[in-house]
């Protein structure tokens, strides 16, 4: 008997339906809720619209995603929508539980692989002292507080737990900061390039490699029965697996690209044997006792940075972080129960936790600030950045839930503290951090009001390095002389889209020759050293390359706020449409052209809007023998005696023929000015002024054009043309009749100006924001493919009146004196 029970007590049954997987369909009489994959589907479409309703809620109040993913999954939930049992056991039952967590920690498995990759370890040596003590002193105070009320937590968490344990997970969760959350946030906030956030992140990126050490230290802690010998052995041969990434992995990963030639894509053998060999490595690390995607992280990191590197994160990152990372953070929402944090005894613990631990980051870095003698608002903006949590915390608290650290009602008072620990920064750093604008007037707007016996500053807006030849072209044209010196600033646009390969081109500063980080970085590196060797080549132009990384929404403040602060006269930013082989014009990125919109609408200074066709015959070390035609369409107005002025910039370039092309209304053509009339009334006398804003532009039209004549009327280089038209179909008709000779045509935008000489044209325009003749020389139909320049004017501010009065106005002179340098 006694054997046969022996027996009985090692049998086990194992029921297994084949049809469990999939559904013979609704019509076979099946619910596709019973079967495994129709229901991870459903589970999955939730919580990506869970997730892109709450991105789209918090949106205005500019919080990072990470809060969308969470709040998704607690209102999915028994939060809020799983109180319903109909619901919860329907959509989300225990028995699905597995396939959803193993899907999100795959998910999660490749996702920290790809921080890896991204991850230069080398950029720590990089780092300076005073982001290294910040990153100390935003560790140590919250990681003690966290310790302290760990004593009032314990009692939550299951007994048999090791105290010390329970500490370090919590002290890991208080005190470590989320890199790239906090650059998303920096960038929001228009510091990503300041002296601050450069010292956030930098601090920011410390704490991260020192949380995922603790965290396999944790993990290697957590045993059930405080095995101290079993901790040495996880410790010990989690150590021997870092050693064999270094030293076999990594030098493999170097010889695959070495054997790869440049230019080639990989094969898809061997990016098959790397995304396996992550599995590989989650599999060995779960096996060793730490987590799995402790594995997937030091096998990242071995991966070099270079082709290989920007090959597994163009063929994983979409995917990955679209889809199946989302799952994860909603899978922590799901798991949470926030009704299972009871009594006003719990919930004051829990905000006074969440209070202390935002104080602790804040004092550290007052204290790093008291040593480094920074501001006060600084430091207490540093201390506030420094609370940002991401990524890492959940995984430790997924980690500590897993390994039984954890119990239900504490995991769930942990994801409440990581939530609004995030959620309270961007507006508590909004409500001190108050950017005074300077606003200060300067002078030097527009080209027109510029003295060519002074610097010429000018700001180019670069997306691709597509741009970069035509813009070095066109400034070497702009004529830099010893008397009027260019001084260019060179910002690259880069959309902040949340992703770690994004961020790390804010960090790597250094101008050392190191490895880009990443594709974004290859592009900045690339269209840095374009205009680096363009300067060394050039005489009178200095060039300073900047990186503006914000959202497409956004990203017109940080070009105007640049221009303002560097006190530009010109913006130039590059059409939304390119050139395609066979001449047309395709639109590269619908973003691009609200970018243009937006800065035409709030630019400080002039705006130039660069059609790209290839203005070529450039050569940069023998520019004496340049040979450039440029043809400016002149129809009246401030746009377009803004196109005369840098026209007349041009026409100082001894390489460059010019062909100015006025057109006349033919009804206008003899039209005498009009002159101020004065009335004699029985009361005092007055002065009535009938002359109107039409006739002043006309005026001033006039009064450049005759100065620019009498400057290069005998200039051979000059061939100035009047056009007598009478619509806009005859304007067209003249346009379309000019020798196709000419590398770049400028034009005014026309803003507010309604003429005869343009009309109906402007109800065919595709593009208002380059105008009406600018949409036309654009059009792929157009014979002529050269690019085109358009430009805005700068009116804001600038009175036209005082246009005719003053010297310093309406003319582009050479003796006027020179503006002091600022």
């Amino acid at each position: 008997m006694g054997d046969n029970k022996d027996k009985k007590s090692d049998d086990f049954i194992v029921c297994y339906a084949p049809t469990m997987i999939t559904t013979n369909g609704i019509w076979q009489g099946d619910n596709p809720l019973d079967y495994s994959l129709p229901l991870f589907i459903l589970q999955l479409s939730l919580v990506v619209a869970a997730t892109r309703l709450f991105v789209f809620i918090l949106k205005p109040l500019r919080q990072p995603r990470v809060i969308a993913e969470v709040m998704g999954g607690l209102i999915l939930g028994p939060s809020v929508l799983g109180k319903n049992k109909k619901f919860a056991n329907a959509v989300f039952p225990l028995r699905s539980a597995m396939v959803m967590e193993t899907m999100a920690n795959v998910g999660l498995l490749y996702f920290l692989f790809l921080v890896g990759v991204e991850m230069d370890i080398t950029v720590l040596r990089r780092v300076g002292r005073k982001a290294v003590v910040s990153a100390i002193a935003g560790m140590i105070l919250p990681f003690i507080i966290g310790a302290t009320f760990s004593l009032l937590l314990i009692k939550h968490s299951e007994g048999d737990m090791n105290q010390g344990t329970f500490v370090l997970f919590l002290g890991v969760a208080l005190s470590v900061t989320a890199f790239p959350v906090l650059a998303r946030i920096l960038a929001e906030l228009k510091l990503i390039n300041t002296e601050l956030g450069r010292l956030a992140l930098s601090a920011a990126l410390i704490t991260d490699v020192c949380a995922w050490i603790l965290l396999a230290i944790a993990v290697a802690l957590a045993e059930k029965e405080s095995n101290s010998l079993a901790s040495v052995w996880i410790l010990m041969s989690s150590a021997v697996f870092v050693a064999f990434c270094v030293y076999v992995v990594r030098p493999v990963a170097e010889w695959l690209v070495k054997k790869t030639p440049e230019g080639e894509p990989f094969s898809d053998f061997y990016i098959s044997l790397i995304l396996a060999g992550v599995m590989v490595s989650g599999f060995i690390t779960d096996a060793i006792g730490t987590h799995s995607v402790f594995g997937a992280f030091i096998f990242g990191l071995a991966i070099p940075n270079g082709p290989l590197s920007f090959t597994l994160v163009e063929k994983l990152e979409d995917f990955v972080s679209g889809l199946l990372l989302p799952l994860f953070f909603a899978i922590s929402g799901l798991k949470t129960n926030i009704a299972l944090i009871r009594g006003s005894y719990t919930w004051l613990i829990l905000f006074l936790i969440i209070f202390l631990a935002c104080i602790g980051k804040v004092v550290g870095t007052l204290l790093v600030g008291w040593i480094y003698q920074m501001p006060l608002q600084e430091a207490v903006i540093l201390g506030l950045l420094m609370n940002t949590k991401g990524l890492v915390e959940i995984v430790v608290l997924n980690v500590g839930k897993d390994q039984k650290v954890f119990d239900e009602e504490s995991f769930a008072i942990m994801v409440v503290i990581t939530v609004i620990m995030t959620a309270v920064v961007v507006p508590m750093i909004s409500a001190i951090y108050k950017p005074a604008r300077s606003g200060t007037y300067y002078k030097r707007r527009t080209i027109e009001i510029s003295k060519f016996d002074g610097e010429f500053r000018v700001l180019v807006c670069v997306h691709t390095p597509r741009n970069v030849p035509t813009m070095i072209n066109l400034l070497e044209t702009s004529n830099p002389t010893k008397k009027s010196p260019i001084y260019v600033y060179v910002l690259h646009l880069v959309e902040l889209s949340g992703r770690t390969s994004a961020m790390l081109i804010v960090h790597n500063t250094s101008k050392q020759q190191q490895p880009a980080l990443n594709r974004t970085e290859a592009q900045s590196d690339h269209i840095i050293k374009a205009f680096e060797n363009y300067e060394q080549h050039a005489s009178n132009i200095s060039v300073q390359p900047l990186t503006a990384m914000s959202p497409y929404s956004t990203m017109h403040e940080d070009i105007c706020n640049l221009a303002e602060d560097k006190r530009v006269s010109l913006i130039i930013v590059p059409f939304h449409k390119q050139q395609t082989v066979d001449g047309g014009m395709e639109a590269t990125n619908m973003s691009f052209r609200s970018i243009n919109q937006n800065v035409l609408a709030n630019a400080p200074c002039s705006v130039g809007i660069l059609v790209d066709r290839g203005l070529s015959g450039l050569n940069r070390l023998a520019a004496n023998q340049v040979s450039h035609h440029v043809a400016v369409l002149f129809f009246g107005g401030p746009d377009d005696r803004e196109a005369l002025c840098y026209g007349w910039r041009m026409m100082e370039h001894s390489g460059t023929s010019l062909t100015v092309v006025k057109f006349v209304p033919k009804d206008q053509e003899f039209e005498p000015p009009r002159r101020k009339h004065s009335m004699d009334l029985d009361e005092e006398p007055r002065v009535l002024t009938v002359q109107t804003d039409k006739d002043i532009q006309k005026q001033l039209d006039d009064k450049l054009i005759h100065e620019f004549r009498m400057r290069f009327g005998d200039d051979d280089s000059l061939d100035y043309i009047e056009k007598v038209v009478s619509n806009g179909e005859e304007t067209v008709a003249a346009i379309r009749t000019m020798d196709d000779i000419h590398d770049l045509f400028i034009v005014g935008r026309g803003q507010g100006m309604i003429s005869p000489l343009t009309a109906g044209l402007t109800d065919w325009s595709e593009c208002p924001e380059i105008g009406a003749i600018g949409d036309l020389l654009a059009s792929s139909d157009f014979a002529a493919t050269a690019s085109v320049l358009v430009l805005q004017q700068y009116v804001g501010g600038l009175s036209q009146s005082e246009g005719l009065e003053s010297p310093d106005s309406g003319e582009c002179n050479h003796t006027a004196p020179q503006e002091g340098k600022f």
